[in-house]
Formats: structure tokens, C-alpha cells, sequence
């Protein structure tokens, strides 16, 4: 994953190297500079303060006649006191010299050596280089002390630079904030100017208002289906009551008219059920309704059992203990209608335990069961055991999930180690 700064500490960051790199290139090269020039200066005048020594004393043969040295101290012999030069400089042929002396001091003394050899003379010219080096140390301290004091005016130039552009662009991020959190509904690019900032601003509003159009058509679809979905199902149930009531129909009439009501009864509740999913609610709308969970199981599986067809499975109903929670009854009957339903529909044959108890309803089946690693998958929208059979959009369980995160539940699916799955509505956290 790589590593992300702010924005504003990535200019402040920026200003701070840019600073500390352009000071330190600039001391090194006036340095660099400064002793390369400096050293072939003093060369040049060593060089040229010796040969005119050499010319000095072949005009001037007087041992008494004294050639004018200033900072430096020479020395020449004649072809006839060769040998008296000594043996450390004799080494040396025309040129100059660094020459590094060490004796008991404390650090390393270090001069310069100007020699000047012709067939009649050997002139030897020494330069000490102490003025120099303290001054080259003094200037190295004043560089470094220009370095640090621009690498802070760097620094401080880096927070003022990250205020002055970063502005523009916390005061968009504090005006989106309002925005999410139901403040003014005006326009974000008329309080910038024409620049960057201003074309992402505008870029938002224009994306805002496609957005709250396509908000405000799902809401008015979302009213238009409650109201013209109601109704006729209204219309159903009413009709259903009534001929359930009538003492007229035959018996086989009677049962189809059941099915009609509870098939009804189902519609109802995932009406209802996915109307308050298309919300978008952050937290479960709930008037205080209870809902008895044991109660609901019973009617979902007689609702089911068309499922189970002419299958030889026995359904087995546990009731541990009585079960109650904060949520319409609704919205519980359409998750574990999903559980249900599915046990019902893939057991070919065996048993269906529904166990009511612990703050949760337990559905067990001994069907084809499924994979471990398969599990959390089928709760993807379209998402379908690789086992399944029949026609199914692979919706249920995805339904069943997002339900569960409205109200706060907890759904699960795992393998029985006996064969069969086992599927598990947790609703301790919302009892």
C-alpha cells in the first residue's frame, strides 16, 4: 500500500527540501570555488615571488643585499652550496608545493613550498597557510550557519505557502461538510474564482444535482410503488378474509384461497420490507414495535411448505425459549422466510430443525450442504450455491444481509458436519 501525506504537509515538506537543497548546493560550490581560486592564486604569486628571487640574487650577488619578503620566508643556495640545501627539500623540482608538517602540536602544520631550480641557484620560497585555513574555517561556519538559517526561512516559507493554497480548498472540504450535514443548499462554485479550485467546485455541483435528481425520482418511485402495490394487495387480503369467512365454498376452494392469503401475506412483507431498504437509512426507522420472534417462525414455515411439494422431509419446530424483538414483524418474517424457504426448497429428503432459543433462530437442514469457503459468498447479490437447483436470482440471502445491517442482526451460513447446512438469524444485539 503506499504511504500517502496530506497535502499540506507534502508542500510544506516540498518547500523545506527545496530550501535545504538549494542552500547546500550554493555552499558547496562557493566553497569548492573559493579554495580552488584561492589555491591557484597563492601558486601563481609563490611561483612568481621565486622566480624573482632567482632574478633578484644573480642581480644582486651581496650575501647582505635582502630580497623584500612580506608573509613568507625564502631561502637560496648557490651551485657551490648545493649540498647544504636540505635533505627534505632537495627532493623537489620547480614548482609549489603543499607540504603538511607533523610535530608535537596538537594538529598538523601545513604550508606552502614555492622551489625555483636553475644550473646556478635553488631558491625556495615558504608560505604558511594558518591565515587561510582559519579563514576557510570561519567562512565553512558562516556557510553552515546560512544553510540552517535559509533552510528554516524555507520551512516557515512552506507553512505560510501551505496556508495561503490549502485555503481555498479546506474551506470547500468545511463547505461539503455542511452540505452532508444539511446546511445551506447553494451553489459551492460561486464562492470561488475561476481557478482550480473553482472547476472542482463547480465539477461538484454538478455532480450534486444529477445525484439529487436521481435521489428524488427512486423517492417518488419508492412512494409510487408503497402506494400502488398497497392497494391492490389490500384488495387481495380483504377479498381473502372474506371468502375464508364464507361457509358456501368447498373445501379444496378453501385451501387455494389460503394459499392466495398468504401468498398475499408474503408480498405485504417484502413490500414493506424492501421499501424500507430503499431508504438508504443509516439506522432502522422502529416505533417501539415488538415483535415475537416463535410466532413468526410458525407462520413462515406453514407459509413454506409449498416448497417442501411431495418431498418426504419432516419438519421439526424447537421453541427453547420465548424470544422478543425491536423490529416489525414484517422485517423478521421476510429474513427467516429466505432461511426457511431455502432449507424447504434444497432438502431432498431427511429433516428440517428450526430452533428458536439463545437470542437467535438456528435453521439446520440435511440437504446437499455447502462449502466452507463458499459461505460468505452467498450472501453477494446474484451469488448462487454451486449445488442449486431450479430458477432463483440469487437475491434472498442478500436481502437477508442487508436487513441485518439496518437492524443491527447477524446472519451466518456454515457447513453441519453430519451433511447439510445450517443457517443462523443472531438477534441478541437489537433485543
Amino acid at each position: 500500500m503506499r504511504y500517502r501525506r496530506r497535502l499540506r504537509s507534502r508542500i510544506i515538506i516540498t518547500f523545506f527540501l527545496f530550501g535545504i537543497t538549494l542552500t547546500t548546493l550554493f555552499a558547496v560550490a562557493t566553497l569548492g570555488l573559493r579554495g580552488k581560486l584561492e589555491d591557484q592564486l597563492i601558486n601563481d604569486q609563490l611561483q612568481h615571488s621565486v622566480d624573482n628571487f632567482v632574478d633578484f640574487k644573480r642581480n644582486n650577488p651581496d650575501p647582505e643585499a635582502r630580497f623584500p619578503f612580506s608573509p613568507v620566508v625564502g631561502d637560496i643556495y648557490s651551485s657551490r652550496r648545493f649540498a647544504n640545501v636540505p635533505f627534505d627539500r632537495q627532493k623537489y623540482e620547480t614548482g609549489v608545493y603543499d607540504i603538511v608538517e607533523n610535530d608535537d602540536r596538537e594538529r598538523p602544520h601545513s604550508y606552502k613550498l614555492a622551489v625555483r631550480k636553475t644550473d646556478d641557484f635553488w631558491a625556495f620560497i615558504r608560505y604558511d597557510t594558518a591565515k587561510e585555513e582559519l579563514s576557510e574555517r570561519q567562512l565553512l561556519t558562516a556557510v553552515i550557519g546560512a544553510v540552517v538559517v535559509f533552510s528554516i526561512l524555507g520551512l516557515i516559507l512552506g507553512f505560510w505557502a501551505a496556508s495561503s493554497v490549502m485555503q481555498p480548498v479546506v474551506d470547500l472540504a468545511q463547505r461539503l461538510r455542511a452540505l452532508r450535514g444539511g446546511g445551506a443548499d447553494d451553489r459551492l462554485a460561486d464562492h470561488y474564482a475561476n481557478d482550480e479550485v473553482g472547476q472542482l467546485a463547480s465539477a461538484l455541483d454538478d455532480y450534486r444535482e444529477r445525484l439529487t435528481d436521481l435521489v428524488e425520482r427512486d423517492r417518488e418511485f419508492n412512494a409510487d410503488v408503497s402506494h400502488e402495490l398497497r392497494t391492490p394487495l389490500a384488495v387481495i387480503a380483504t377479498t381473502t378474509e372474506l371468502l375464508l369467512g364464507s361457509p358456501t365454498i368447498a373445501d379444496k376452494v378453501r385451501e387455494r384461497v389460503r394459499k392466495i392469503d398468504r401468498a398475499v401475506k408474503q408480498s405485504t412483507e417484502l413490500t414493506e420490507a424492501l421499501l424500507l431498504l430503499s431508504r438508504r437509512s443509516r439506522e432502522a426507522p422502529t416505533d417501539g414495535e415488538t415483535t415475537d420472534v416463535a410466532r413468526v417462525v410458525e407462520q413462515v414455515v406453514d407459509t413454506q411448505r409449498h416448497n417442501l411439494g411431495q418431498k418426504p422431509v419432516t419438519v421439526r419446530l424447537e421453541l427453547e425459549e420465548v424470544l422478543e424483538v425491536v423490529a416489525p414483524s414484517s422485517v423478521v418474517a421476510v429474513a427467516l422466510a429466505n432461511l426457511i424457504g431455502n432449507a424447504f426448497k434444497y432438502t431432498p429428503s431427511g429433516e428440517v430443525v428450526v430452533r428458536v432459543g439463545d437470542g437467535k433462530v438456528v435453521v439446520e437442514d440435511s440437504g446437499p450442504g455447502i462449502a466452507a469457503d463458499e459461505a460468505e459468498n452467498l450472501f453477494n447479490r446474484g451469488v448462487r450455491g454451486k449445488d442449486a437447483s431450479g430458477k432463483g436470482a440469487g437475491l434472498g440471502l442478500a436481502i437477508v444481509r442487508r436487513l441485518c445491517e439496518l437492524y443491527d442482526w447477524k446472519v451466518s451460513l456454515r457447513p453441519r458436519p453430519q451433511g447439510g447446512a445450517a443457517a443462523t438469524l443472531d438477534f441478541r444485539m437489537r433485543r
